[in-house]
């Protein structure tokens, strides 16, 4: 007996590692983690999440899936308020299975411009020489292509892909993809030269509780805005003003670390992208005030949803699904390429901006995300990544060469999800290669040692980047 239990510790004890240690490592995500490898690998609830919660989960699944309506033409007060601009008409159209957007692979073919906003915006110093984010007067902050029968849209959003094509000292032949956007037939008027306009895609919703948990010191702890240590990495926080606290906070999501909070993420693509007034942004439309049509047109607000077109209940519940969706497991860990590459991965000094591991803090509302171990393989911060990446939009903080560290965890499975090889902010990058040596600024240096790995090397380190 004895030794029956001596066998039963020492298990117990193993497998204790194996959950909270490193040898659990293909656990991305911690406890959230799911051992999945197809499309529906981005879109499943936190392994980890109560039983009790999986009902709220999957109706804020249905209301990221929903396809929201002219109020005009819908009898269903459910779903209408779309508009009267808009990019979209659900959440789900831009983030393909709760992954990324793409670009057209033919420059021309508009209908294949799946899951892509133009963001607009300029630059203005203010007394204390902050960068202050300021609006074009009469398009806003973002270009809507679209918009509810009877208003005319913004403009057109028109593509051209220029292509760069050279060789590495390993003798592979690279073309790089570079997009330039042109924006045409304004109906409101001439949009203001000095407004700057930027590309982007949808990013992947996985993990964003988690990030959301991080302690902000352990994301502070690794800025070295002025390069104190002289290693070429700079990376700083971006301070962005929180609407729900009403101050400055510290900004953890999209391209630009320019939202602080998954709540206020949601809200904003609610009412930017698709037109839904909420109860962040309680404007009846997302019209300015030289869009006079549009302002006049038919809202969706109604009682039922607490005034807006989309209510506090359903906020949170979408907010709680983005919150829950958990992280897929990573693959072939043992894999000598896979082992081999992880190595040239630190050895190139990758992961001074893709930070490996984290654990996350004590204070989510929800105990499925606290202390987990996590490896989403980013520090959550701003670098300037040179001027091959830039797009002359600051966002708070962050400059016009300055992007946030893209979390790579789910890495290898982003065309399984969504259908097509797709990386960086608007999407440029159709493989891993390309995304690489798009890199400078301070991935100068990394990339510089990139270029000269031989042919087995970038196959092994591919494999590890496949692995994530």
């Amino acid at each position: 007996m004895l030794r029956l239990g001596l066998i039963v510790f020492i298990s117990l004890f193993y497998l204790t590692t194996i959950i909270h240690g490193e040898e659990n490592r293909f656990l991305s995500g911690g406890e959230t983690t799911n051992i999945t490898n197809n499309r529906n690998s981005f879109s499943l609830a936190a392994k980890n999440l109560p039983q009790y919660l999986i009902v709220d989960f999957l109706v804020g699944d249905a209301l990221f899936e929903r396809i929201w309506e002219d109020s005009r033409l819908t009898k269903n007060n459910a779903k209408d308020g779309l508009g009267p601009f808009f990019s979209a008409q659900s959440c789900e159209a831009c983030h393909i299975n709760d992954g990324k957007g793409h670009l057209p692979e033919d420059a021309l073919n508009d209908n294949d411009a799946i899951s892509i906003v133009v963001h607009l915006g300029k630059k203005k110093i203010d007394n204390n020489k902050k960068v202050k984010n300021l609006s074009d007067e009469v398009y806003g902050s973002q270009i809507s292509e679209f918009a509810v029968e009877g208003i005319l849209k913004e403009a057109d959003i028109n593509f051209n892909y220029d292509y760069i094509i050279g060789a590495l000292d390993n003798g592979i032949v690279y073309e790089l993809r570079k997009p330039t956007v042109f924006l045409s037939n304004f109906n409101y008027g001439e949009i203001d030269k000095s407004t700057e306009f930027s590309l982007r895609i949808a990013q992947p919703l996985i993990g964003l509780g988690l990030i959301e948990n991080i302690n902000q010191q352990d994301i502070l702890a690794n800025e070295d805005e002025f390069d104190l240590d002289k290693d070429g990495i700079s990376g700083k926080a971006n301070k962005v003003w929180d609407q729900v606290l009403q101050n400055e906070n510290l900004g953890r999501f999209g391209w630009k670390a320019s939202q602080p909070s998954i709540y206020q993420q949601v809200a904003d693509a609610l009412f930017n992208d698709m037109g839904l007034s909420n109860p962040l942004y309680q404007n009846s439309s997302n019209c300015s005030d030289f869009q006079v049509q549009c302002s006049d047109a038919l809202n969706g607000n109604s009682v039922e949803h607490d005034g807006f077109e989309i209510s506090n209940q359903q906020l949170d519940l979408m907010s709680f699904y983005s919150t829950q969706l958990g992280v897929p497991a990573r693959r072939n860990i043992d894999d000598k390429d896979v082992v081999a590459g992880k190595k040239l991965f630190f050895d190139l000094s990758c992961n001074s901006c893709h930070v490996e591991k984290f654990t996350t803090g004590n204070h989510s509302d929800y105990d499925n995300l606290n202390q987990q171990t996590i490896y989403p393989y980013s520090d959550f911060l701003l670098h300037d990544m040179g001027e091959g990446l830039g797009d002359n939009l600051p966002e708070y903080l962050a400059s016009g060469n300055e992007w946030r560290t893209t979390p790579l965890w789910g890495l290898g499975l982003t065309e399984v999800v969504s259908g097509r090889k797709t990386y960086l902010h608007d999407g440029r990058a159709r493989s891993l290669v390309e995304a690489i040596l798009w890199h400078g600024g301070e991935a100068n240096s990394a990339r510089m040692k990139f270029e000269k790995l031989d042919k087995i090397q970038i196959n092994q380190l591919l494999s590890f980047l496949n692995s994530l």
